[in-house]
This record gives C-alpha cells, structure tokens and sequence, in this order.
C-alpha cells in the first residue's frame, strides 16, 4: 500500500470538467490540467511564463486501437511552447503543465523530466508517443537529481487523479493463469452463475493479427463483477464468417489505455472450436462482447445456445 496524501484541486472557472489547478501540502510544484478550447484564456496565467514540463493527450487521426497520443515536452516558458502546439498540433484535447511554486526549475531539471516521463510513456506502452524521438538522461548533479526525482514521484501520483495513466506500467487486474487450462469450472447447482468466459466480435484483420498472432485481445470493456471470474476468451468472427471459431484460456487481465478498457493475455494460442454459427441468433447479438460459460462453449452448435 502506498504512502497516504492529500492535494488539492482549485477550479477556477467553476466547471469540473474544465480547467484545474492542483497543488500539494509541502510541495513546490502546482499542476494545471485544461481543455484545450480553455487554452487561449489560460496563455496568460503567471504559471506559464515558468519553466516547467507540460503533457498533451488526445486521439490522433489513423489510430484505431483506443490508446491516446500523447506528447511530452518542456521549456523556460512553457507557454510560448504550449502556444506553438495549440497552433501545429491538432490531436490534443487535455493539456497538463507542472511547474515549481518555489525554487524555480531549470533547462536541466526540465529536460529530465521531460526525459524520464517519455522513458517511462515507452515502457508502459499505453499511448502513441507524437515525440520524434527519445531524448538522453542530462547529466545532474547528484543532489540536483535527488530534488528531481522528488519532484517527478509527486507529479506521477498527482497525474492518476487527473485521469492520466500513460506512464503507468499496467498491472494485472485478474489472473486466472494457467488454472484455466486445467478445464472448466466444477460442477456448480442449477441456481448459480456459472460465466467464466467472454466472447469478443472480431473482424477478419484483427482477428488474424491480434487474437491469433498476439495471443491477446484488446481493447473491449468487462463489468467490475465478471472481471475475477473469467477463464477463457472466444473470438465470433464476423461476416462473412458469422461464427465462433476459436477459444483461448485467459493468462491475466491488464488495464488498456486509459479509457476503463482491458487487455486479456492468453495463457497459450488460440484453439479452433465448432464453428458455432451465428443461425437464428437476434440481430445485434454479438456487436459487443458476451458473456457465456466454457461448458456451454464446447457443447453449443449455434450462438442462441451460449446465452439460453
């Protein structure tokens, strides 16, 4: 468990979901988080003539796999640069600045800041990086790199609180490893629920790149309650197919993006089942995911047997 704390969120116009200004009992730094229409009524507030590290997050055109884009830059007056993306870049739609409310940062604690985030945004995998390239840890002193390192951990524990998770190394939220290979679930009465597994539409794209050549699925969304309780994926391919093809025992699940969708790791590569064909199934059964039990995968001849 992590160290208790509190900060602080001021909301200057009123809007909770418009502008905030974030701060910390016992930290120098403050952190303004807005939209960005709000952008050319905030380019004037004393926080942006600082130096500082600022966060651009939005969907950039041609991707398709719900993960943001996100850029990360720094300057000695983060404004000026702000500006020039309000100008040139068109995929942001939040902008996150942090700047110190005391012992001003400089052109060496920015750029490792703006260092240590995009090596943390490349790790974590969960956003399209828009920075051309990954730029080298600076050379700080050994004390310099202790105060900003500080500076970095509050800054990453205010972020989540803003919604931001891109520099967070996803942790599963289930893992149902490899006791989903062993085969269902024991016997249970009449009366008890006995899903234990999701079925996913899938296109033919997807379907061959992803479920069989990544041994994953993502980004779909699973209710809090089936969330410990699923053991096995299934992929319903759609037309021309129009049926559920393939199945895979679940590894773990993990958070994708930062839009409350997951990504379901499979314990070994997707197996052939049935087909299971769509038949006399309800238009509109399998545009999102279902929920079913494995015992009724692998007995079922048509969809509308899954979910009796």
């Amino acid at each position: 468990m992590g160290e208790p704390f509190t900060i602080r969120i001021f909301v200057p116009e009123g809007d909770p979901e418009g502008v905030k200004i974030v701060e910390r009992l016992n930290w120098t730094g403050v952190g303004l988080a807005f939209p960005r229409p709000a952008w050319p009524r905030l380019r004037n507030r004393a926080e942006f003539e600082r130096a500082g590290v600022y966060i651009l997050s939005g969907t950039a055109e041609g991707t398709s796999d719900d993960l943001p884009t996100v850029y990360v830059g720094q300057g000695e007056e983060i404004g000026a640069r702000i500006d020039s993306h309000f100008s040139e870049k068109e995929f942001w739609d939040w902008g996150f600045a942090f700047v110190s409310n005391g012992n001003p940062l400089n052109r060496a604690h920015t750029t490792w800041l703006e260092h240590a985030l995009l090596q943390r945004a490349d790790r974590a995998k969960r956003c399209h990086l828009d920075n051309g390239n990954l730029p080298r840890e600076p050379g700080l002193s050994e004390s310099e790199k202790a105060d900003t390192e500080g500076f970095l951990r509050e800054l990453l524990r205010i972020l989540p609180l803003l919604g931001v998770r891109v520099f967070e190394k996803p942790e599963p939220v289930a893992t149902p490893g490899s006791s989903a290979a062993q085969g269902p679930s024991a016997a249970l009465s009449s009366t008890e629920d006995d899903r234990d597994t999701v079925i996913v539409p899938a296109q033919k794209e997807g379907f061959d790149r992803v479920f069989l050549g990544e041994h994953a699925w993502y980004a779909i969304r699973i209710s809090g309650g089936m969330l410990p309780r699923i053991k096995y994926i299934a992929a319903y391919q759609s037309a021309p197919v129009r049926a559920v093809t393939h199945y895979a025992p679940v590894k773990q699940i993990e958070p994708y993006g930062d839009e409350g969708k997951y990504r379901l790791v499979f314990t070994e590569p997707a197996k052939a089942i049935g087909p299971i064909h769509f038949g006399d199934a309800v238009t509109g059964t399998m545009q999102g995911p279902r929920y079913t039990s494995f015992k009724k995968l692998v007995t079922a001849k048509k969809i509308s047997e899954l979910f009796d």
